[in-house]
């Protein structure tokens, strides 16, 4: 298993959709602390301690090494697309036609359960604004963003507030920018530390040749329009009567635990919320689907389950700012963890992370990257890198992992 990344936009090299947003650059945008696998800390893979923000080779490398730890690979299905996944009510079973895409072959399996763990951040929500059409320039949603160095000396519009356009707009700034305007639809980034160069203005009216207009009045020349509008939830091999239809939030509704489609509990999804926590709410998720799979716990009826979501529907409606979040899918964590064996780990103390990592970015966007937190698997507080994160212009995991000079 090698990190794969191409420049290359729309479809792979076997005429798929390209499903990764990742880009060159990459760093991550939160805290290792928090998304910790609680059976296989950093320290075990990485033999030491390393800073808080890893770029992307590195966590693809404590990635692979967990899965290898674990013997998975084998039973892994490369190059393999799912076309169609069809329940039969008589035979209580799933027909799963998959695409086999170096050999051009398609066969159908039956199965007792399927599992979609397909994520949902691979399908762009692609707004328009009236002017794209002759706008002389290019526009593109961040799913395409490939090179900060592409927009080098010049002007950036990026549309939205989201993480995509917090990373991207710093990227770009970082690798030479002329400018950075973030246009938003309800409030501006709540934000320090922005460089001079960077402005935040409301929403886009529309494009008219290179100049983009805004909801108060002013106006600027841009090079480029980046929409950080978000991502939508996609199952093309899914019927409308097993497919998942919500908007981005913590608790979408029809899935009981979070995880079981009400409607046919038989159908799972994993990873479906929005998220502060995740490869570790991901485990948790996966030990309890596991566990009603191999008859460890059993399902309540569908009232039950209706009963439970709506419960968690109501608190996640009240819910007033990221601290009530972040704890808020702590505790979902937790409802998870406490029905199996899946390693116990202090989920108040990656509440307390998450939450300085959310001060850190308030008080300085540019330097988050450069703090430090302290894992719930080992209590190591992990060391500040060996170059600013404004500095680090090589994100190898090489680089990355050096001993200070």
């Amino acid at each position: 298993m090698e990190l794969h990344l191409e420049n290359r936009l729309g479809v792979d090299e076997f005429g798929e959709p390209v499903h990764s947003s990742m880009y060159r650059y990459l760093w991550s945008n939160g805290p290792k602390e928090g998304l910790e696998f609680a059976d296989y800390s950093f320290e075990e893979h990485f033999k030491k301690a390393i800073a808080s923000y890893p770029p992307r080779e590195v966590l693809w490398d404590y990635i692979k090494g967990r899965i290898e730890k674990s013997g998975l690979r084998k039973y892994i299905q490369f190059n393999t697309v799912v076309r169609q996944v069809v329940y039969h009510n008589k035979t209580k079973k799933f027909s799963v036609t998959v695409h086999h895409l170096p050999t051009d072959t398609n066969t159908t399996t039956q199965y007792d359960y399927v599992v979609v763990a397909s994520g949902h951040y691979s399908y762009p929500n692609y707004p328009s604004f009236p002017g794209f059409e002759k706008f002389q320039g290019r526009v593109l949603h961040a799913h395409d963003f490939r090179e900060a160095l592409e927009f080098k000396n010049q002007d950036i519009l990026l549309i939205g507030t989201s993480y995509s356009a917090e990373d991207i707009g710093s990227q770009c700034y970082k690798y030479g920018a002329k400018s950075i305007t973030v246009s938003h639809r309800t409030k501006p980034m709540p934000f320090k530390g922005f460089p001079e160069n960077w402005e935040q203005v409301p929403l886009l009216t529309h494009v008219d040749g290179t100049t983009a207009y805004f909801k108060n009045g002013t106006s600027k020349k841009v090079d480029a329009i980046i929409l950080c509008t978000g991502y939508k939830h996609h199952f093309p091999f899914l019927f409308d009567d097993l497919r998942l239809k919500t908007d981005n939030r913590l608790w979408p509704m029809k899935l009981y635990k979070g995880i079981f489609w009400e409607d046919n509990p038989k159908l799972i999804y994993l990873g479906m919320q929005d998220q502060y926590y995740t490869f570790n709410m991901f485990d948790a998720q996966a030990w309890y689907a596991r566990d009603v799979i191999l008859g460890k716990i059993k399902l309540p009826s569908k009232k039950k389950q209706i009963q439970y979501n709506q419960k968690w529907r109501a608190r996640e409606e009240t819910l007033q700012g990221y601290e009530q979040q972040i704890i808020f899918q702590g505790d979902y964590v937790k409802d998870l963890i406490s029905s199996t064996d899946y390693p116990k780990f202090n989920i108040d103390k990656v509440n307390q992370e998450f939450i300085r990592w959310e001060e850190f970015k308030r008080e300085d966007i540019m330097t988050f990257r450069n703090k430090s937190h302290q894992s719930a698997l080992t209590g190591t507080i992990s060391p500040i890198h060996h170059t600013m994160w404004i500095d680090a212009l090589d994100d190898s995991m090489e680089s990355y992992l050096a001993e200070k000079e």
